[in-house]
């Protein structure tokens, strides 16, 4: 069959979004609830949650999760989130109370982190009627107890053994939903999404880097116009 061709529309102040690689697009995906999620945005920053072409947000964050912070990453974002809301230190009623909160201000899934105890996660799965997002660090990990509990789909980050862990997973388990890290070139996408992956996570250039290239292009402009 040919490949069907589509229309694009783009204004001009929205030229600079982030756009996820190209080559996310081959994998399976994963419908949650009937929207089909192929690539994730890996960010809390708000000015790039709101100028990226993923199809959805994963927001997750090295501190306790917090209300606030759900808040203001869905008051902006135009794309479904993946609220982080447990983890190793929040846990029991309090992570399941942030769950209910991010299923209230329209989060499409709640992640928690590896150390989460199987009894968080079944008072998680008790008050909430989203999915419940695991994120898997190592090949170690005993994720049959915690699947038994209520966690619906895993999120491999595994560094530079991703790919191995996702190899392994999907073997054992062939019909689990896998998010995993795809690493920072179009071949470890690729490596990722042919080990088992549905679905992709990319983290994006920082606000830092984005502005730097710009004040580059900046420079240009302003070298041009001297010299014309």
């Amino acid at each position: 069959m040919t490949k069907r061709k589509y229309p694009h529309v783009q204004t001009d102040l929205y030229k600079g979004y982030v756009a996820v690689p190209e080559i996310i697009r081959k994998s399976s995906g994963i419908v949650i609830n009937g929207k089909r999620f192929k690539a994730f945005l890996f960010t809390t920053d708000i000015a790039l949650i709101m100028n990226n072409d993923a199809d959805g947000i994963m927001a997750v964050y090295p501190f306790t999760p917090h209300p606030a912070i759900i808040k203001a990453i869905t008051d902006v974002s135009t794309i479904p989130v993946m609220a982080g809301i447990a983890g190793g230190k929040t846990q029991g009623i309090r992570s399941a109370n942030m769950a209910l909160f991010a299923e209230s201000h329209g989060c499409r899934a709640v992640v928690i982190n590896s150390p989460t105890p199987v009894d968080t996660i079944e008072k998680i799965n008790e008050m909430i009627d989203i999915p419940i997002i695991l994120t898997v660090v190592s090949e170690y990990s005993d994720i049959e107890t915690k699947i038994k509990a209520g966690v619906d789909i895993i999120n491999i980050s595994g560094a530079g053994e991703t790919s191995k862990i996702v190899r392994k997973y999907r073997e054992k388990y062939p019909d689990l939903p896998i998010i995993a890290t795809g690493g920072p070139t179009n071949e470890s996408i690729m490596e990722t999404i042919e080990a088992g992956a549905n679905a992709i996570t990319y983290t994006p250039p920082s606000n830092g880097e984005l502005f730097s290239r710009k004040m580059m292009d900046y420079r240009e402009l302003e070298k041009e116009r001297f010299n014309e």
